[in-house]
Protein backbone atom coordinates (compact mmCIF):
# COMPACT_ATOMS: atom_id res chain seq x y z
CA UNK A 1 0.00 0.00 0.00
CA UNK A 2 1.13 3.25 -0.82
CA UNK A 3 2.12 5.39 1.63
CA UNK A 4 -0.13 8.59 2.98
CA UNK A 5 1.46 11.80 4.22
CA UNK A 6 -0.47 14.85 5.54
CA UNK A 7 0.38 18.26 6.83
CA UNK A 8 -1.18 20.42 9.32
CA UNK A 9 -0.11 24.19 10.15
CA UNK A 10 -1.14 24.39 13.82
CA UNK A 11 -0.88 27.19 16.36
CA UNK A 12 -0.95 26.72 20.54
CA UNK A 13 -1.23 29.38 22.94
CA UNK A 14 1.39 30.06 25.25
CA UNK A 15 0.85 30.56 28.73
CA UNK A 16 1.44 34.20 28.70
CA UNK A 17 4.23 36.02 26.88
CA UNK A 18 7.71 34.27 25.60
CA UNK A 19 10.55 36.86 25.27
CA UNK A 20 14.17 36.61 24.56
CA UNK A 21 16.28 39.28 23.27
CA UNK A 22 15.10 39.00 19.39
CA UNK A 23 11.40 39.63 20.89
CA UNK A 24 8.22 38.34 22.18
CA UNK A 25 5.43 35.67 21.14
CA UNK A 26 2.17 34.31 22.55
CA UNK A 27 1.98 31.33 20.48
CA UNK A 28 3.64 28.31 19.14
CA UNK A 29 3.55 27.75 15.43
CA UNK A 30 3.83 24.45 14.27
CA UNK A 31 4.08 21.76 11.42
CA UNK A 32 2.92 18.20 12.41
CA UNK A 33 3.98 15.22 9.37
CA UNK A 34 1.73 12.53 9.34
CA UNK A 35 2.95 9.26 7.34
CA UNK A 36 0.72 6.12 7.52
CA UNK A 37 1.83 3.05 5.38
CA UNK A 38 -0.03 -0.15 5.55
CA UNK A 39 -1.80 0.77 8.85
CA UNK A 40 1.04 2.29 10.79
CA UNK A 41 1.24 6.00 11.26
CA UNK A 42 4.63 7.77 12.24
CA UNK A 43 4.00 11.50 13.14
CA UNK A 44 6.42 14.55 13.60
CA UNK A 45 6.22 18.36 14.35
CA UNK A 46 8.50 20.88 13.46
CA UNK A 47 8.85 24.60 15.02
CA UNK A 48 10.02 26.76 11.78
CA UNK A 49 12.33 29.46 12.88
CA UNK A 50 12.12 32.97 11.34
CA UNK A 51 15.58 34.01 12.56
CA UNK A 52 16.93 31.14 10.20
CA UNK A 53 14.62 32.64 7.13
CA UNK A 54 11.83 29.70 7.59
CA UNK A 55 8.14 30.51 8.10
CA UNK A 56 4.80 28.23 8.31
CA UNK A 57 4.78 28.64 4.22
CA UNK A 58 8.37 28.07 3.29
CA UNK A 59 8.43 25.02 5.78
CA UNK A 60 5.28 23.68 4.58
CA UNK A 61 5.95 24.43 0.53
CA UNK A 62 9.51 22.63 1.36
CA UNK A 63 7.41 19.56 2.71
CA UNK A 64 5.05 19.65 -0.26
CA UNK A 65 8.12 19.73 -3.09
CA UNK A 66 9.16 15.99 -1.51
CA UNK A 67 6.05 14.77 -0.92
CA UNK A 68 6.23 12.37 -4.24
CA UNK A 69 9.55 10.73 -2.83
CA UNK A 70 8.06 10.47 0.63
CA UNK A 71 4.86 8.46 -0.68
CA UNK A 72 6.97 6.81 -2.75
CA UNK A 73 9.01 5.24 -0.12
CA UNK A 74 11.80 7.29 0.52
CA UNK A 75 13.83 6.82 4.24
CA UNK A 76 15.57 8.48 6.50
CA UNK A 77 18.64 7.93 4.29
CA UNK A 78 17.44 9.80 1.30
CA UNK A 79 15.94 12.43 3.23
CA UNK A 80 19.22 14.23 4.07
CA UNK A 81 19.81 14.05 0.19
CA UNK A 82 16.70 15.77 -0.58
CA UNK A 83 16.58 18.46 2.04
CA UNK A 84 18.88 20.29 3.99
CA UNK A 85 19.00 20.62 8.00
CA UNK A 86 16.14 22.43 9.27
CA UNK A 87 12.16 22.24 10.06
CA UNK A 88 11.18 20.52 7.34
CA UNK A 89 13.09 17.58 7.24
CA UNK A 90 12.81 17.47 11.13
CA UNK A 91 9.13 16.70 10.65
CA UNK A 92 9.81 13.83 8.18
CA UNK A 93 12.46 12.52 9.63
CA UNK A 94 10.96 12.31 13.28
CA UNK A 95 7.69 11.30 11.51
CA UNK A 96 9.97 8.61 9.79
CA UNK A 97 11.60 7.30 12.66
CA UNK A 98 7.97 6.62 14.12
CA UNK A 99 6.44 4.89 11.46
CA UNK A 100 9.34 2.70 11.42
CA UNK A 101 8.88 2.24 15.32
CA UNK A 102 5.10 1.52 14.64
CA UNK A 103 5.56 -1.05 12.15
CA UNK A 104 8.22 -3.05 13.15
CA UNK A 105 7.20 -2.72 16.97
CA UNK A 106 10.95 -1.86 18.11
CA UNK A 107 10.49 1.63 19.84
CA UNK A 108 13.08 4.07 19.18
CA UNK A 109 13.92 3.93 22.04
CA UNK A 110 15.58 -0.05 22.06
CA UNK A 111 18.09 1.63 19.07
CA UNK A 112 19.53 4.82 19.83
CA UNK A 113 19.33 4.43 23.93
CA UNK A 114 22.38 2.49 25.46
CA UNK A 115 19.83 1.73 28.51
CA UNK A 116 16.19 1.82 29.70
CA UNK A 117 15.07 5.63 29.24
CA UNK A 118 14.36 7.21 32.65
CA UNK A 119 12.90 10.63 33.40
CA UNK A 120 15.74 13.63 32.99
CA UNK A 121 15.78 16.36 34.55
CA UNK A 122 14.77 19.95 32.23
CA UNK A 123 15.59 23.18 32.54
CA UNK A 124 12.65 25.77 33.18
CA UNK A 125 13.05 28.93 31.15
CA UNK A 126 12.27 32.55 32.24
CA UNK A 127 11.58 35.03 30.28
CA UNK A 128 13.60 38.01 29.31
CA UNK A 129 12.13 41.64 31.59
CA UNK A 130 13.52 44.01 33.96
CA UNK A 131 15.44 42.40 37.20
CA UNK A 132 12.47 42.95 39.31
CA UNK A 133 10.04 41.12 36.82
CA UNK A 134 12.72 38.12 36.41
CA UNK A 135 13.22 38.08 40.09
CA UNK A 136 9.56 37.88 40.39
CA UNK A 137 9.58 34.52 37.68
CA UNK A 138 12.59 33.22 39.53
CA UNK A 139 11.13 33.07 42.81
CA UNK A 140 8.22 31.51 41.75
CA UNK A 141 10.14 28.76 40.21
CA UNK A 142 13.04 28.69 42.93
CA UNK A 143 12.59 25.14 43.58
CA UNK A 144 13.19 24.01 40.19
CA UNK A 145 17.22 22.42 40.00
CA UNK A 146 17.92 23.90 36.75
CA UNK A 147 16.40 27.39 35.32
CA UNK A 148 17.87 28.88 31.96
CA UNK A 149 17.42 32.72 31.75
CA UNK A 150 16.85 35.08 28.89
CA UNK A 151 19.44 37.66 28.85
CA UNK A 152 21.27 39.84 25.86
CA UNK A 153 20.49 43.21 26.95
CA UNK A 154 21.26 46.46 28.52
CA UNK A 155 21.45 45.81 32.09
CA UNK A 156 22.52 41.58 32.10
CA UNK A 157 24.14 42.23 35.23
CA UNK A 158 21.42 43.49 37.08
CA UNK A 159 19.13 40.78 35.94
CA UNK A 160 21.54 37.58 36.72
CA UNK A 161 21.88 39.06 40.08
CA UNK A 162 18.09 38.99 40.66
CA UNK A 163 17.63 35.89 39.21
CA UNK A 164 20.08 34.20 41.45
CA UNK A 165 19.40 36.19 44.44
CA UNK A 166 15.46 34.97 44.00
CA UNK A 167 16.53 31.42 43.44
CA UNK A 168 19.82 31.00 45.20
CA UNK A 169 19.46 26.71 45.43
CA UNK A 170 19.12 26.74 41.54
CA UNK A 171 21.17 26.24 38.48
CA UNK A 172 21.49 28.60 36.22
CA UNK A 173 22.11 28.62 32.47
CA UNK A 174 21.98 31.91 30.93
CA UNK A 175 20.84 32.62 27.17
CA UNK A 176 21.89 35.73 25.38
CA UNK A 177 20.71 34.84 22.08
CA UNK A 178 23.55 36.79 20.22
CA UNK A 179 22.93 39.58 22.77
CA UNK A 180 26.41 40.51 23.66
CA UNK A 181 29.25 42.46 22.47
CA UNK A 182 32.99 42.61 22.21
CA UNK A 183 32.73 45.29 24.12
CA UNK A 184 30.31 43.87 27.29
CA UNK A 185 31.45 40.19 27.00
CA UNK A 186 34.81 39.93 29.60
CA UNK A 187 32.37 42.06 32.28
CA UNK A 188 29.22 39.82 31.54
CA UNK A 189 31.54 36.94 31.79
CA UNK A 190 33.26 37.57 35.06
CA UNK A 191 29.70 38.61 36.81
CA UNK A 192 28.49 35.24 35.18
CA UNK A 193 31.49 33.14 37.15
CA UNK A 194 31.32 35.78 40.37
CA UNK A 195 27.59 34.32 40.84
CA UNK A 196 27.54 30.84 40.12
CA UNK A 197 26.27 30.62 36.82
CA UNK A 198 26.73 26.75 35.56
CA UNK A 199 26.44 27.87 31.58
CA UNK A 200 25.96 30.67 28.76
CA UNK A 201 24.67 30.21 25.61
CA UNK A 202 25.80 31.94 22.46
CA UNK A 203 27.08 35.23 23.91
CA UNK A 204 27.85 36.61 20.10
CA UNK A 205 26.15 36.70 17.03
CA UNK A 206 27.41 33.64 15.02
CA UNK A 207 29.98 34.47 12.58
CA UNK A 208 30.82 36.81 14.90
CA UNK A 209 32.39 35.14 18.03
CA UNK A 210 36.00 34.69 16.75
CA UNK A 211 36.96 36.44 20.19
CA UNK A 212 35.82 33.54 22.08
CA UNK A 213 39.15 31.97 21.08
CA UNK A 214 41.00 35.07 22.88
CA UNK A 215 39.52 35.29 25.89
CA UNK A 216 39.18 33.14 29.24
CA UNK A 217 36.22 31.20 30.00
CA UNK A 218 35.06 31.27 33.56
CA UNK A 219 32.10 29.61 32.50
CA UNK A 220 31.71 27.15 29.79
CA UNK A 221 30.20 28.80 26.42
CA UNK A 222 27.70 26.88 24.83
CA UNK A 223 27.20 27.64 21.06
CA UNK A 224 23.36 27.30 19.92
CA UNK A 225 22.40 29.85 16.72
CA UNK A 226 26.86 29.01 15.63
CA UNK A 227 25.79 24.80 15.13
CA UNK A 228 23.04 23.40 13.37
CA UNK A 229 25.12 20.21 12.60
CA UNK A 230 28.14 17.59 13.17
CA UNK A 231 29.83 19.67 9.76
CA UNK A 232 30.08 22.92 12.06
CA UNK A 233 32.09 21.49 15.00
CA UNK A 234 35.41 22.00 13.13
CA UNK A 235 34.84 25.88 14.01
CA UNK A 236 34.01 25.65 16.73
CA UNK A 237 37.06 24.35 18.69
CA UNK A 238 38.66 26.82 21.23
CA UNK A 239 35.80 29.37 20.99
CA UNK A 240 33.31 27.11 22.54
CA UNK A 241 32.90 24.50 25.52
CA UNK A 242 29.15 23.29 24.45
CA UNK A 243 27.19 22.84 22.06
CA UNK A 244 23.41 23.31 22.06
CA UNK A 245 21.60 20.35 19.74
CA UNK A 246 18.26 20.90 18.57
CA UNK A 247 15.98 18.77 15.66
CA UNK A 248 15.05 21.77 14.53
CA UNK A 249 18.21 22.72 13.35
CA UNK A 250 20.07 19.53 12.56
CA UNK A 251 16.75 18.46 10.65
CA UNK A 252 15.89 16.02 12.53
CA UNK A 253 16.64 13.01 15.17
CA UNK A 254 19.05 11.37 12.46
CA UNK A 255 21.19 14.19 12.29
CA UNK A 256 21.24 14.88 16.00
CA UNK A 257 22.16 11.90 16.85
CA UNK A 258 25.39 12.01 14.56
CA UNK A 259 26.27 15.30 15.60
CA UNK A 260 26.06 14.41 19.72
CA UNK A 261 28.18 11.54 19.17
CA UNK A 262 30.49 13.59 17.07
CA UNK A 263 30.39 16.47 19.51
CA UNK A 264 31.17 14.05 22.43
CA UNK A 265 34.40 12.44 20.54
CA UNK A 266 35.48 16.10 20.03
CA UNK A 267 35.31 16.87 23.77
CA UNK A 268 32.15 18.80 23.55
CA UNK A 269 29.96 19.37 26.35
CA UNK A 270 26.31 18.24 25.16
CA UNK A 271 23.56 19.87 26.02
CA UNK A 272 19.77 19.32 24.01
CA UNK A 273 17.74 22.12 24.05
CA UNK A 274 13.95 23.36 21.80
CA UNK A 275 11.95 25.66 20.21
CA UNK A 276 8.71 26.07 21.99
CA UNK A 277 6.82 23.94 20.72
CA UNK A 278 4.24 20.66 21.61
CA UNK A 279 5.05 17.21 23.48
CA UNK A 280 5.30 16.03 20.08
CA UNK A 281 8.62 17.84 19.36
CA UNK A 282 9.78 17.05 22.51
CA UNK A 283 9.52 13.81 22.64
CA UNK A 284 12.16 12.32 20.37
CA UNK A 285 14.58 14.77 21.74
CA UNK A 286 14.07 13.22 25.13
CA UNK A 287 15.58 9.66 23.72
CA UNK A 288 18.35 11.91 22.44
CA UNK A 289 18.90 13.74 25.77
CA UNK A 290 19.10 10.67 28.18
CA UNK A 291 22.87 11.10 28.50
CA UNK A 292 23.05 14.96 27.97
CA UNK A 293 24.93 17.10 30.37
CA UNK A 294 22.55 19.85 30.07
CA UNK A 295 18.68 19.50 28.91
CA UNK A 296 16.35 21.83 28.07
CA UNK A 297 13.28 20.45 27.05
CA UNK A 298 10.46 22.55 28.64
CA UNK A 299 8.46 23.66 25.44
CA UNK A 300 5.24 22.04 26.52
CA UNK A 301 5.48 23.95 30.22
CA UNK A 302 5.60 27.13 28.60
CA UNK A 303 2.22 25.92 26.22
CA UNK A 304 -1.42 27.34 27.71
CA UNK A 305 -2.46 23.84 26.00
CA UNK A 306 -0.74 20.92 25.01
CA UNK A 307 -1.83 17.75 22.76
CA UNK A 308 -3.09 14.83 23.96
CA UNK A 309 -1.71 12.50 24.23
CA UNK A 310 1.00 14.55 25.97
CA UNK A 311 4.41 14.09 28.13
CA UNK A 312 4.38 13.26 31.49
CA UNK A 313 6.26 16.28 33.79
CA UNK A 314 6.71 16.20 36.93
CA UNK A 315 8.00 19.32 38.60
CA UNK A 316 11.08 19.52 36.17
CA UNK A 317 11.20 15.70 35.85
CA UNK A 318 10.37 14.82 31.91
CA UNK A 319 9.31 11.05 31.62
CA UNK A 320 10.35 9.53 28.12
CA UNK A 321 7.35 9.09 25.85
CA UNK A 322 4.73 6.86 25.41
CA UNK A 323 4.29 4.46 22.10
CA UNK A 324 0.68 6.60 22.10
CA UNK A 325 2.61 9.60 21.78
CA UNK A 326 5.72 8.73 19.59
CA UNK A 327 8.41 6.46 18.97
Amino acid sequence: MQRVLSVAAERFPIAGTFTISRGSKTEAEVIRCTISENGFTGHGECVPYRHYGETMEGVTAAIENVRNEIVGGVGRDELGKLLPPGAARNALDCALWDLEAKSSGRSVASRICRAEPAAIVTAYTLSLGTPEAMATQARANADRPLLKVKIGDEGDIERIRAVVGAAPQSRIILDANEGWSEQNIAANLAAAAELGVALIEQPLPAGRDAILAKIPHPVPICADESVHTAADLPKLAGRYDAINIKLDKAGGLTAAIELRDSARAAGFTIMVGCMVGTSLAMAPAVLLAQNADFVDLDGPLLLARDRSPALTYRGSLVSPPEPALWG
